[in-house]
């Protein structure tokens, strides 16, 4: 198959309603969408990335300049036919978190073509030694006023979910009527994690201690600043109460994970693709942490599209061994999507494989059209 044209959409995902979290209030989101171009093959592969300025210090504009330029390199597969060509080439490109959602919306766009090319769903590309056939997502309760809390919730009950992923700030108030209202909702009949985003000081935190020991809380996400020299204490207080501290923001590169296994403060690692720079980057540090026996979540970053969602959906049925599974939100969260199946997840929030080739989802060219606000087209030269 040989790659003729490489396409970079900047696009625009509108909310149903506003999500918000200690970090941002947020109505909409803007993405990185590479779609990838095969004219003699008739084959057109799409990927996804999620920059985030709060996450990996990346911005549109630093992701858009990071594709360009990763798509001149020798590596990259001009004349693609088989996955080690892919692996080769992500291989090849700079360790660290500055350029992960551009190595995943390349990486994710180059997997879709190669899978249609080879009508071979992508999952076929991977090891199958954690697969599982189904997976059970969890659902995300956002920081807002409590009537709307409590609409959520009751939603999410109506569901059968009962794995529950809450964001909290730095309001100790706003935070004690928010787990009142979803207790009020659920009971104590709920698996229930706290994202903080790192909103909380060692002093905020510990002002936490009594909620958090009445409603059970189960795990605590990312409480403080990377790098917070108060973490220490904090943890060790968690560990003696049974509380589990998750890394999230701290925890984007390999060589993040290390530093945090090695320092042994959070006790479980959250896993995302576009945050953590796509498939291969983000199975080595699944790996890793298998081997080290330390917990983790596959997660999603807030508002990605079908596309985002069906190769979400891929690393989860890779993962029958994670701990908790978020993502596949699309008809819950996004007004406009892109792709014609729905990838979200169903009743208790159980979700299969898609099973289509590539990604296993079709993109719209118009519902592409109907989000993109800007667009750039790299032609590609094959020698």
């Amino acid at each position: 198959m040989r790659i003729d044209k490489v396409i970079i959409h900047q696009v625009k995902l509108p909310f149903s309603f506003d999500f918000s979290h200690s970090l941002r209030k947020r109505s909409y989101v803007d993405n990185i969408i590479v779609e990838i171009i095969a004219q003699q093959e008739e084959v057109i592969g799409y990927g996804e990335g999620a920059p985030r300025s709060y996450v990996t210090g990346e911005s549109i504009e630093s992701t858009v300049k990071s594709i360009r330029h990763f798509i001149k390199r020798d590596t990259f597969p001009r004349k693609l036919n088989d996955i080690s060509q892919i692996w080769n080439f992500i291989d090849d490109i700079t360790r660290g978190r500055e350029h992960n959602a551009s190595i995943c919306a390349l990486e994710t766009a180059l997997l879709d073509a190669l899978g249609k090319s080879q009508n071979r769903y992508i999952i076929d590309y991977f090891s199958k030694s954690f697969i599982t056939g189904n997976v059970y997502y969890g659902a995300p309760i956002p920081l807002d006023n409590n009537q709307k809390i409590m609409e959520i919730c009751r939603l999410i009950k109506k569901m059968k979910i009962n794995a529950l992923r809450l964001k909290l700030g730095k309001n100790l108030e706003q935070n004690k009527t928010i787990l009142g209202t979803v207790h009020a909702v659920f009971g104590g009949d709920v698996d229930l994690r706290v994202d903080i985003n790192c909103a909380w000081d060692s002093k905020l935190a510990f002002k936490h201690i009594p909620l958090i020991q009445k409603y059970n809380v189960k795990a605590i996400e990312q409480p403080m600043m990377p790098d917070d020299p108060d973490i220490a204490d904090f943890a060790d207080l968690m560990k003696k109460i049974g509380v589990i501290l998750m890394a999230d923001e701290s925890a984007c590169s390999f060589n993040d994970v290390e530093k945090i296994v090695k320092e042994g403060y959070y006790k479980m690692i959250n896993v995302r693709l576009s945050k953590c720079g796509g498939f291969k980057n983000s199975s080595r540090i699944i790996d890793y942490l298998r081997l080290n026996r330390i917990p983790f979540q596959v997660g999603c970053q807030l508002g990605e599209s079908g596309i985002l969602s069906a190769a979400g959906r891929v690393l989860c049925l890779l993962c029958r061994d994670a701990a908790y599974y978020d993502g596949s939100y699309d008809k819950f969260l996004l007004k406009e999507n892109v792709t014609f199946e729905n990838v979200s997840f169903g009743e208790k929030g159980k979700a299969g494989p898609l099973n289509s080739p590539g990604l296993g989802v079709t993109v719209s060219p118009q519902g592409i059209k109907n989000v993109t606000y800007n667009s750039d087209m790299i032609l590609i030269s094959t020698p």
